[in-house]
């Protein structure tokens, strides 16, 4: 083998700089697209979760809100589940049924902070208004 020359010295460390940093943006993206949609499933589920619990016979539309944050509340941190509000509404529903709904929005902190703004959040979910 010929010795290397001199010139091609440290070669080596800046390939690896081009190389590692767009590929760990790229780790980064991924991860954050990950964990916004498996956070997202919680909230949905959350505000599912709440407009059942309001559609049930004997519970008052506006208990909605409250029980969707506090189911959100034992699924995400709670820096997360301060930045959701959520709110219960009755809507019409077809052939003379109510509906209960419940909204929860907010925004949620990205993965890494320090590289982006909050991620928006904007979900619904509904249910039959047991009997009146």
């Amino acid at each position: 083998m010929r010795p290397r020359p001199a010139r091609d010295a440290g070669a080596a460390t800046v390939d690896f700089v081009l190389v590692a940093l767009p590929l760990l943006f790229l780790l980064l993206g991924v991860l954050q697209v990950a964990a916004y949609l498996h956070l997202r499933a919680v909230v949905v589920a959350g505000a599912a979760e709440g407009a059942r619990h309001a559609a049930a016979a004997g519970m008052s539309t506006q208990d909605g809100g409250p029980w969707a944050e506090r189911v959100l509340a034992d699924g995400v941190s709670a820096r997360t589940a301060a930045g959701l509000d959520c709110a219960a509404f009755e809507v019409p529903g077809s052939a003379g049924s109510v509906l209960v709904a419940v909204r929860c929005r907010g925004a949620v902190p990205g993965l890494v902070a320090a590289l982006g703004p909050a991620l928006p959040v904007d979900v619904a979910a509904h249910a039959v208004k047991e009997g009146r």
